[in-house]
């Protein structure tokens, strides 16, 4: 039962994901994108891996060191709620970085390798999309001008 709800967590993102990177400007899209309850079936699949597993994953989170993170990662239901976890975040982070690039206009070309980086590896997804983000949005705003001396 574990191992399934592992896979299915992925699952429950995936289809936001495909239409953030394939259909960017499809207006389907833009609605589940804006919308939080996206991770709302990936925490769920957390509660149930994460309810067997709660002195355990409290001790890591409220005494966080290294031994007692290994130690619920060990536990297939520790394992399988962090995952979750990671999935949910990675997701809504996944679709504000979409809201920003469709606000100011980044090209889907440019998000889609961005979004599916971000799905992989967030940690370098997200600082690339900032910079983007920094580039574009000074792209929009033209040439920032230093304020004229007062007199």
């Amino acid at each position: 039962m574990t191992g399934f709800l592992f896979e299915l967590t992925f699952f429950l993102a995936a289809p936001v994901w495909l239409l953030m990177i394939c259909a960017p400007a499809w207006r389907h899209t833009e609605r589940l994108a804006a919308s939080p309850l996206t991770v709302l079936p990936i925490l769920a699949v957390w509660a149930v891996l994460a309810a067997p597993v709660l002195p355990e994953l409290w001790t890591a989170v409220s005494s966080p060191d290294l031994d007692t993170f290994r130690e619920l990662a060990a536990l297939a239901n520790g394992a399988g709620a962090v995952w979750a976890q990671i999935i949910a975040w990675d997701l809504l982070l996944g679709q504000w970085m979409y809201r920003e690039g469709r606000r100011l206009s980044v090209p889907p070309l440019l998000m889609a390798p961005l979004l599916l980086l971000t799905i992989l590896l967030s940690p370098i997804g997200l600082p690339l999309f900032l910079a983007v983000r920094a580039g574009w949005a000074r792209r929009a705003n033209g040439p920032v001008r230093k304020p004229a001396p007062a007199a």
